[in-house]
């Protein structure tokens, strides 16, 4: 007789759990939603058949969020959220969309209508400061599946959701939980001695798994760790981490290794979301109600970025990033339940909230050219100028020949093409410690991520470029930039490199006039030199 343990039932119901993800995200991606929708459904559904959340889905997911966060400080820059255009939103964005939310749900109270019924005026307040918060996992997604992450609007996003964290964070000392320990003082001068500890170890520790495994060692097991020792928030302490190391020059890699570890643990964060409860109807019916509140909430964020010097087309996209219910406000509700200042349905009304708005925020997302193409004169007289220099026309003067990537590879083709074609070579590349080394030495470069959007509708182009070559770091880039090439220049001629013949194929697919096996091409010339030493010929 084979007797099943009691652990052994634990991990296959936490495997079930994680199938019936899959099984909904992959329905959400063919219907053309993010799948991170189908994960909340899928823990809505599996509540209704009687299923919970079990400790390891929550341990998951815990390493989900603090991957998350330890990910945004790596790709953060400090000095972005002392930009007035980040403080400042984010700041009276906070105030005006906490009293409207409470202001809405008091006319609600007064219908009658359940669970908003039920609200004091701590409570409303309560409430109304957890819709304010935008959602960080949907957002960094989105910006990281369009490659917009380094953009402004990006960055800007990126920059107001920190600062909501910390908003949050705030929100959670003050409501009665865990008060910091007398030794939370000495977390600066500690993490001040691990920096170029973690410095000196990225550095040295390869390209393989032990780089992957220091990123869950310092975002979990030093960061988030050294936080909850001292009774502080460890997700706060993960995102400390990561911007310990984000002037690193491996930080991108390091970001990018961790990309898809982070996207499995997460899947497990929105799972347990659904799996907390089903809602009921009032909680359908107020979640409605206040997605009714969400343009409004976009069009308020787009008014304060253009308060703030950024053109009309980069608030737009930011506020269309930003345009969702967080995951942060279930955080936050779920300390005020603790304390009693709600009740518990507020949990599923703002899950279902949540969940709705990442629908019109993905469905929003996909008109958001259109939009700006055909409201931009609109928009556009909400701009004040002079614009801030981050978010200016880029005009590349008298350039006739763009190099993307100036790596090995790009920089050589550049420095070849000036002698042969004069100084109207522009080369251009996103790492701005790499650009500073460029100009140093005399090369004209700018900086600009050619995979964004936001670089093309910002750079001042003009029709008589000759051609473009396109020698970034990865493949995957290399295509994806020629495709932009050839959308915003489609009659330049371009040249791109590739490590593998069924690479050269695919950049011929899309568009590219020469590519070049830089292997192959390399063994040519080797064995050419080989024979001339030998052979004298």
């Amino acid at each position: 007789m084979c007797v099943v343990r009691p652990s052994a039932m634990i991990a296959a119901m936490d495997v079930a759990l994680l199938l019936a993800a899959f099984g909904f995200g992959f329905l959400a991606r063919t219907v053309g939603l993010p799948p991170l929708i189908g994960y909340l459904a899928a823990g809505f559904v599996l509540h209704g058949f009687g299923f919970e959340t079990t400790s390891a889905i929550q341990a998951i997911a815990d390493v989900g969020i603090l991957l998350l966060l330890f990910g945004i400080g790596l790709k953060l820059r400090v000095r972005t959220l002392a930009a007035p255009q980040v403080w400042g939103t984010a700041t009276a964005f906070a105030v005006v969309a906490t009293t409207a939310t409470a202001g809405v749900l008091w006319i609600v109270a007064q219908l009658g209508l359940p669970l908003a019924a039920d609200l004091d005026l701590v409570g409303l307040a309560v409430i109304g400061f957890a819709f304010s918060f935008c959602s960080t996992v949907f957002t960094v997604k989105v910006l990281e599946e369009g490659n917009e992450t380094a953009s402004v609007a990006g960055r800007v996003a990126i920059g107001v959701l920190i600062l909501q964290d910390v908003f949050a964070v705030a929100f959670l000392v003050a409501v009665g939980g865990t008060r910091p320990s007398p030794w939370a003082l000495l977390v600066v001068p500690v993490f001040l001695l691990v920096g170029p500890a973690l410095w000196w170890l990225l550095d040295r520790v390869g390209h393989g798994e032990t780089l992957v495994l220091l990123g869950f060692a310092a975002a979990v097991g030093i960061g988030a760790e050294l936080f909850e020792l001292v009774d502080l928030k460890p997700d706060l302490g993960a995102l400390v981490a990561g911007i310990l190391l984000a002037a690193h020059r491996r930080a991108p890699e390091l970001a990018g290794r961790l990309l898809d570890f982070k996207d499995i643990f997460l899947v497990a964060f929105f799972l347990s979301i659904g799996l907390q409860g089903f809602p009921s109807g009032a909680a359908w019916a107020i979640g409605g109600i206040v997605l009714l509140v969400l343009p409004l909430r976009t069009f308020l964020l787009f008014w304060l970025f253009t308060r703030f010097r950024l053109r009309a087309r980069t608030s737009l996209g930011a506020a269309l990033h930003l345009s969702t219910f967080s995951e942060f406000g279930l955080i936050v509700a779920a300390a005020a339940l603790g304390e009693g200042l709600i009740g518990e349905g507020w949990l599923a009304t703002l899950a279902v909230a949540v969940g709705l708005s990442f629908v019109a925020a993905s469905v929003a997302g996909r008109l958001r050219y259109a939009l700006h193409g055909r409201l931009g004169e609109r928009l556009a007289a909400f701009e004040r100028h002079p614009t801030v220099a981050g978010d200016a026309v880029i005009d590349i003067a008298d350039a006739r020949i763009l190099v993307f990537g100036m790596g090995r590879v790009g920089t050589g083709a550049y420095d070849e093409l000036v002698v042969r074609r004069g100084g109207r070579v522009l080369g251009v590349d996103v790492d701005e410690a790499k650009l500073l080394r460029h100009i140093g030495r005399g090369r004209n470069v700018i900086r600009g991520d050619a995979l964004d959007r936001d670089f093309w509708e910002r750079v001042r182009l003009h029709p008589d470029i000759e051609f473009a070559v396109v020698t970034m770091g990865r493949h995957h880039a290399n295509v994806e930039c020629v495709k932009r090439v050839r959308e915003f220049l489609p009659d330049v001629r371009i040249a791109a490199v590739a490590n593998y013949p069924d690479q050269v194929a695919e950049l011929q697919a899309v568009g590219v006039d020469v590519a070049r096996n830089l292997h192959e091409e390399a063994g040519q010339a080797l064995a050419d030199d080989a024979l001339g030493a030998v052979f004298g010929s």
